[in-house]
């Protein structure tokens, strides 16, 4: 049986996931939202004025990035939790089904590439310091960055969690049951993913060709989890990817603007299209092929653009 297969296990009417979206937006966008509105009034009762609730570094600078990120991450972390009671309580779905076809969440497959994306992101921005060290000022401070470090350990992973069991798992497993495909929920989750960052302030000062990285983003994390038949792998790279980078560096026309190590102040509209492409076209598919090698990928094709269809009934156990 394969990831998607997973949802047959539980009920899986297209209904469910239609009211399922629904619950876990409610518990992310607005129940998880509820601890940064109540700060952001406060400050507003305080004189701030309503502008400065317009845009993330604007709450940044009236909040502060430490307690931002943390109730940022708040709503997230409701998020998941919506995930996860929605698929157990209106799908009968257990956690793991949500996660892998393996007997057992696999956690070697997630520390090994988080690991090595960890590894490798970092070791970009340390060489590209070391190259244009005049784009990057020492932003260390030992109590904030303290701070941070415990934030973003603890609740980080599960915003990405959250990202990752959505679209990759939830979404992932309900297009397929009713699209009867791998290759439709494949782009539609892509491209929703993509499409969730479309008002983060990169977009204001990049412009929309910055949707070439998120989107493609979407594409291999979609990638991993149908090759893999499971999330784990997903999970431990959206992890390392946000981890490293809270902690490392930061800009003031980012979404996740953090007490980092380093702060880039490189001039971001001399960013080219060439550079955004290059992680998609190029750093993604060498990524794709060391997985596909190390865990003996097969059947492209099939896993990629393959029917999806019900397992043989002593496969599984539909649930009245």
């Amino acid at each position: 049986m394969d990831y998607i297969q997973q949802a047959y296990k539980g009920l899986h009417e297209w209904w469910r996931y239609l009211l399922g979206s629904i619950i876990v937006f409610i518990a992310w966008q607005i129940i998880g939202a509820i601890p940064l509105m109540i700060f952001l009034g406060i400050e507003v009762a305080k004189g701030a004025s309503l502008s400065a609730l317009s845009s993330i570094p604007d709450m940044v600078a009236l909040l502060g990035s430490n307690l931002f990120l943390f109730l940022m991450l708040v709503s997230f972390a409701v998020g998941l939790i919506g995930v996860i009671f929605t698929s157990k309580v209106l799908h009968k779905q257990s956690f793991k089904d949500l996660t892998t076809t393996r007997q057992k969440i696999d956690w070697g497959r997630f520390w090994f590439i988080f690991i090595l994306w960890g590894v490798f992101s970092s070791g970009m921005v340390l060489v590209d310091y070391y190259l244009s060290p005049e784009d990057y000022v020492f932003n260390f401070d030992a109590k904030k960055f303290a701070i941070l470090a415990t934030i973003a350990i603890l609740l980080l992973p599960l915003q990405t969690s959250f990202e990752e069991y959505f679209f990759r798992g939830y979404l992932m497993q309900g297009f397929g049951v009713v699209f009867k495909n791998r290759w439709l929920p494949l782009i539609i989750t892509s491209v929703g993913f993509g499409l969730l960052h479309i008002f983060n302030p990169e977009v204001d000062t990049l412009g929309y060709s910055i949707m070439i990285f998120y989107i493609g983003t979407g594409f291999v994390l979609g990638i991993m989890t149908l090759m893999d038949e499971g999330l784990e792998l997903a999970l431990g790279f959206h992890a390392a990817n946000n981890l490293f980078t809270a902690l490392l560096v930061t800009a003031d026309w980012t979404a996740l603007q953090t007490d980092s190590i380093l702060r880039d102040i490189s001039d971001p509209t001399q960013t080219s299209l060439a550079e955004i492409a290059v992680p998609v076209l190029v750093i993604y598919p060498v990524l794709l092929f060391i997985l596909s090698k190390k865990y003996g990928w097969t059947n492209w094709k099939d896993k990629l653009f393959g029917d999806v269809a019900p397992p043989p009934k002593e496969d599984y156990k539909i649930l009245d």
